[in-house]
């Protein structure tokens, strides 16, 4: 089997601070100018409110969140076995700026060739790229060339390679999730313990940060299997798993 290195990756995010008052002085102000497209007419304006839209929504935005795994995988040969398995790896921890410089590093060392290395994800481009490369530089982290995007053309980006784009066929109003993916192609859905919404419940309150690695290797898998579906079977993932330390 010819296998392309491919790194399939998945993110989890969360708030910054457990709570809206938490946050600095300034970071309150410049929240609550956010807030005004969250708040509807007949919500009470006041920092209970603020603490609720926090929590629900600081985790999508890099500039109010904090970036606590990452998970990746990619096939790999195995000499033992004389096969591929599928190999996957996280890093994750409260501390974003190591986690992040763990990654970066691993990015840099093994998969910085535009040319070589493709980066998969489902919405990539707009979400899991951009958060991890903003997050980067405010902790003033260095990014690998792979990762170097703004400015780029669209034919200088490649490398990346988004399911929820390849799914839209063009369509840019379209959206789909990666469980409803999962379902439509028959694959065993990633959410069976959480999904996305309540991973700053399980990381604030649970503190279960295992829990959380789980559930993104989950999705990386599923977002290895999605490709190959999407790609009729062109590319073949190993169903042998083998996380590394």
């Amino acid at each position: 089997m010819n296998t392309p290195v491919i790194l399939f990756i998945d993110i989890e995010t969360v708030s910054s601070v457990s709570n809206y008052t938490d946050l600095s002085v300034e970071m309150q102000a410049f929240l609550r100018k956010k807030a005004n497209a969250w708040i509807r007419q007949s919500d009470e304006v006041n920092d209970e409110l603020f603490d609720k839209l926090y929590k629900d929504k600081a985790a999508i935005f890099a500039e109010y969140g904090k970036v606590v795994c990452i998970s990746f995988g990619y096939n790999a040969f195995s000499s033992e076995t004389n096969e591929y398995i599928f190999r996957i790896k996280s890093f994750y921890g409260d501390d974003e700026k190591e986690v992040l410089s763990n990654f970066f590093n691993l990015i840099a060392k093994h998969f910085n060739n535009p040319n070589k290395h493709t980066f998969c994800g489902h919405n990539i481009k707009e979400f899991d790229i951009p958060y991890l490369c903003r997050r980067a530089l405010i902790h003033g982290l260095s990014l690998p060339e792979s990762s170097q995007l703004s400015g780029k053309k669209p034919w200088e980006i490649n490398h990346l390679v988004d399911t929820l784009e390849f799914w839209k066929f063009g369509d840019f109003k379209h959206y789909i999730s990666l469980a409803l993916l999962a379902e439509l192609f028959g694959i065993p859905t990633p959410k069976d313990d959480i999904d996305g919404s309540m991973v700053g419940h399980v990381y604030w309150v649970e503190k279960n940060l295992e829990r959380i690695k789980t559930y993104c290797q989950k999705d990386v898998y599923t977002v290895a299997k999605i490709y190959s579906k999407l790609i009729s079977g062109k590319f073949e993932v190993s169903e042998t798993i083998q996380e590394v330390n």
